[in-house]
């Protein structure tokens, strides 16, 4: 038996019909002429194989094989306006979804006030935070796992994605009150080196940044310690087992109120925070949103 498929504007054409009083009526409602609902009705009575309407030129009734297809037209046509709604609120970002990913060091310090206000306005849309390392930021805008993402330098290594820089992260150096840096002064970098180094790992943005510092001035750098991840470069720090250099947002991921934070004289780079997005993809509201709200708050 081969199945009819009604057309959405055949439920929609017989819903109508079953609440009017006449062709007239309904088809003013539809916004067609009664010639053309006429037509419509017709149509669909023969590929259904049944009568829906009994009519003649002044009036039309309701058959019993309509009404059943009427109850059904009126769940079909719920369904869809229910589900065009939910559209309307995903294409206004009132509802979705939205993933950002990011650097620890700015998920914990950048965008908290900035979620704070944005979650606010938009209350409905569910917000996911991925925090990772720089490169696994990348790769998750990169496949989409994550709609846009904070990162630090640039991404042009990687063509199917733009960065737009928002701000310049300043690098301080850090250390305990009673250890090498107990002198309340700039420092200079060649000093910074010479002493036991607590450096974060090749591959992190950190990392590149103080690899360039020492390649500019010729001081090579030989770390005491490597870590992955800042807080244990804090901890470290707050043993007494050497000092760091850092961009300044890091502060936030760290336990730092028994360190002192010195300035750098000659560090002679800053880290540059950006935001991170898939180059020739559309953006879903959601992200939309929040990309305007940020511009919002910088003009602000």
């Amino acid at each position: 038996m081969n199945r009819i498929n009604p057309t959405f504007l055949d439920f929609q054409a017989v819903l109508t019909l079953s609440r009017e009083p006449s062709f007239r009526a309904a088809a003013d409602a539809l916004g067609l002429s009664p010639s053309a609902l006429s037509r419509q009705i017709t149509s669909l009575e023969g590929r259904l194989g049944t009568r829906l309407f009994d009519r003649d030129t002044r009036n039309v009734r309701i058959t019993d094989s309509g009404r059943t297809f009427a109850r059904i037209a009126e769940r079909m046509v719920n369904t869809v306006d229910d589900g065009m709604t939910e559209f309307d609120s995903y294409q206004s970002a009132r509802r979705g979804r939205l993933t950002i990913a990011g650097l620890p060091s700015i998920t914990a310090s950048l965008l908290p006030p900035i979620l704070r206000n944005f979650a606010a306005a938009h209350p409905d849309i569910d917000l996911r935070i991925i925090d990772a390392l720089s490169g696994s930021v990348l790769d998750a805008v990169e496949t989409g796992v994550a709609d846009i993402g904070f990162t630090a330098g640039t991404v042009s290594a990687r063509s199917r994605l733009s960065f737009q820089p928002l701000m310049e992260d300043e690098f301080i150096a850090l250390g305990m009150p009673d250890g090498p840096l107990a002198e309340d002064r700039v420092y200079a970098w060649a000093e910074l080196v010479a002493m036991p180094f607590i450096a974060m790992a090749p591959g992190t943005s950190v990392r590149e940044l103080i690899d360039g510092a020492c390649l500019r001035l010729g001081h090579a750098l030989s770390p005491r310690f490597e870590v992955a991840h800042l807080a244990t470069a804090g901890a470290l720090v707050s043993a007494g087992l050497g000092i760091t250099a850092l961009p300044n947002l890091t502060l936030a991921v760290l336990r730092h109120e028994d360190l002192v934070i010195r300035h750098i004289r000659d560090f002679g780079a800053r880290r540059r925070i950006g935001l991170v997005r898939r180059s020739g993809r559309t953006l879903s509201p959601s992200a939309t949103a929040f990309l305007e709200h940020i511009r919002g708050s910088r003009s602000g």
